[in-house]
């Protein structure tokens, strides 16, 4: 595993983020709180490729560059937003 809070936090940190964010992605298109279809397979795709990216990093990367995106922490916020804001407009109707 290639999580060491001590030699590399800001990895670390990175890594571990991006999993929780996959994860709530993820959720969000499981649960969909009233979004609809194509919504759902968007978080799902974003959530998987944000999982996906965490996993690779946290137990395959071996070294060497890595890219950190910091759009993918506000973009879970947005979505998870659009979704339960979906979810009251559809029950407000």
């Amino acid at each position: 595993m290639n999580l060491d809070f001590s030699a590399e936090p800001a990895f670390s940190w990175y890594v571990l983020l991006l999993g929780i964010s996959g994860i709530a992605m993820l959720v969000t298109a499981a649960l969909g709180f009233g979004s609809r279809v194509r919504d759902r397979i968007l978080y799902a795709i974003v959530g998987l490729g944000m999982s996906g990216y965490a996993f690779y990093l946290a137990f395959i990367f071996t070294g060497g560059t890595y890219h950190m995106f910091f759009y993918v922490f506000v973009l879970p916020v947005v979505l998870i937003a659009r979704a339960v804001s979906a979810f009251f407009q559809r029950r407000k109707a």
